[in-house]
């Protein structure tokens, strides 16, 4: 599969953990969180909602723009560290943003 077609289908696969975990929301948040200039957003935005609203698009409007994708990426220290200690089955989603991180990063 083309790389960028497997960085499209693991933010599918993304996207579906976040939903069964019940951490995928149905309204967008203020503009102005979407505006943050922090890494994550961790000012402004819940980590899944930087994963939904600012990251996922971001890559699909790269991909779809045919635009270069970030040279490296670390999303799932980050993940780690937000689902800590949560009772959440998100090892699908830990799986799913390693994977991420290697395609991004040149490793995948």
């Amino acid at each position: 599969m083309e790389h960028d077609a497997l960085i499209a289908a693991t933010l599918i696969d993304i996207e579906a953990e976040l939903r069964g975990i019940g951490h995928w929301d149905r309204v967008s948040p203020p503009v102005e969180a979407l505006r943050s200039e922090q890494p994550f957003a961790v000012d402004t935005l819940r980590f899944n909602q930087w994963l939904q609203f600012i990251f996922i698009p971001r890559i699909r409007f790269l991909i779809e723009q045919e635009e270069a994708l970030p040279g490296a990426c670390s999303i799932t220290p980050m993940a780690e560290e937000f689902y800590r200690g949560q009772r959440l089955p998100v090892g699908g989603l830990l799986d799913a943003l390693a994977r991420i991180d290697a395609l991004l990063s040149g490793d995948g």
